[in-house]
């Protein structure tokens, strides 16, 4: 039985359904119809040094953020605020900062920025998230269209050599990629951890493993999903390969095979590891304390585990072939 301040992820006898309505204002060039996707929410403009990204390093969903941010060349013009690996249900809080504060919002709290835009904010409170900096007011926590925004209406401010993560004639197929990511392999290792009976666990894993077999065949032959060059598919993928043995593998049950034995997959992750943006914004010490801390209903005692060793993804790929 869980006090008021734990949370609690597992419905018994019932399949893991992840809660997808997110505030769903967008930032935008001017302020004006964004060039992609829907307008449910309100527009924000596009401002250098006005909004701050809220983004812990332990969480799959953020650190798609924080790469893309770094791949984009956006640090000058959005700034980084990383709340600590473990939580309550009260909210992220930000104990990697002196004081416990952030040091540009000023809070410990994230749901304070959250609450002083929507006072008692009903939903949980998550990361990514943007917040206002000059009302401390929360912007935004739609994860999917935060990094596609990123590229497509802060470009002004992207580096010069930024990638084309979104190439005009790959998006159709890279939406239908990105979509199945999504659905059986991101959230699929979450309705497997999260399983309320044996059925509803066995369901969730033949689902993921059929779609990581998928992706195995698919890598034998093209370096990254959509080809020769990276685009926001690999960031959305790799964000959970990166957690697959030090977490999804023991924690969540996904244990037909760890991610080093499948030799493509392995491969793609490691390459992807190596390249800057990617490997620098992944702290398995965070990682592991997040999923094994937070998740009492799944892990009582909050031991972490000491392995696996990290030292296995600096070692050489070999993608460069294709």
């Amino acid at each position: 039985m869980s006090d008021e301040h734990t949370p609690t992820y597992v419905e018994q006898g019932k399949e893991f359904d992840r809660d997808m309505n997110y505030v769903p204002d967008r930032i935008t060039r001017g302020g004006e119809r964004p060039e992609h996707g829907p307008v449910d929410g309100e527009l924000w403009p596009v401002e250098r040094d006005r909004y701050r990204l809220v983004a812990a390093k332990a969480c799959p969903w953020a650190n798609r953020a924080i790469i893309v941010r770094e791949l984009l060349g956006l640090q000058g013009a959005i700034s980084l605020g990383m709340p600590g690996p473990t939580h309550d249900q009260r909210s992220w809080t930000f104990t990697l900062d002196e004081g416990d504060v952030d040091p540009v919002l000023g809070i410990h709290f994230l749901r304070d920025a959250y609450d002083r835009r929507f006072p008692d904010y009903p939903r949980g409170i998550t990361v990514p998230a943007i917040v206002d900096v000059p009302t401390g007011e929360l912007v935004t926590n739609d994860f999917p269209w935060i990094t596609h925004d990123f590229f497509f209406e802060w470009r002004d401010h992207h580096k010069p050599d930024a990638p084309n993560l979104w190439p005009d004639d790959l998006r159709e197929e890279m939406e239908q990629v990105m979509q199945r990511v999504f659905t059986e392999v991101n959230n699929g290792v979450y309705r497997c951890g999260f399983a309320g009976s044996q059925d509803t666990y066995e369901a969730a894993y033949d689902r993921l493993f059929d779609a990581l077999d998928w992706l195995e065949e698919r890598l034998a032959d093209r370096r990254y999903l959509m080809g020769p060059t990276i685009t926001e598919a690999d960031v959305r993928l790799f964000t959970t390969l990166a957690r697959f043995d030090a977490v999804y593998h023991g924690h969540f049950k996904c244990n037909r095979n760890k991610l080093t034995e499948m030799p493509n997959l392995w491969g793609y992750a490691r390459d992807l590891f190596s390249t800057p943006g990617f490997g620098d914004t992944i702290d398995f010490d965070q990682i592991k304390a997040h999923y094994y801390v937070v998740h009492t209903d799944i892990n009582p005692t909050g031991v972490v585990p000491k392995g696996p060793d990290a030292e296995v993804w600096h070692t050489a790929h070999g993608r460069e072939r294709l």
